[in-house]
């Protein structure tokens, strides 16, 4: 999918997703729950025109995707956990950028949430060997 030329994004908020994160000997054993937060770029033009999800980007796929990745992933901190999300997007579904959020609800006593926002690009995935 080509980079879009304006400011049209798609966006996914309020994904929960189970995994174990955290750093503390209980984190590691037990599933926590990550609410996590997309910003997509997109050209809505186009789909708009043809009215058909070839044409945009497909979010029910790229939210499959996040829920396997992050499922599976065994990260101590959510700031990884972020940048790695980043870099899986950009890398498989040819983004020309990602916006993550992943908050981690009920991590700090008195607070509703704590978390990260991360932006990332293109320019930013590691160099293939081909």
């Amino acid at each position: 999918m080509s980079a879009p030329s304006n400011d049209d994004r798609i966006f996914l908020r309020g994904l929960q997703v189970d995994c174990i994160i955290g750093f503390i000997e209980w984190e590691r054993r037990v599933k926590q729950t990550v609410v996590i937060d997309l910003e997509l770029p997109v050209d809505c033009r186009h789909a708009a025109l043809t009215d058909e999800v070839d044409a945009t980007l497909d979010y029910k796929k790229v939210a499959k995707r996040v829920v396997a990745f992050v499922e599976a992933s065994r990260f101590k901190l959510v700031e990884t956990l972020a940048h790695r999300t980043a870099l899986l997007l950009l890398e498989e579904f040819a983004l020309a950028w990602v916006r993550i959020s992943v908050n981690k609800p009920g991590a700090i006593r008195g607070s509703r949430d704590v978390g990260v926002t991360v932006e990332r690009s293109r320019a930013e995935l590691p160099a293939h060997t081909d």
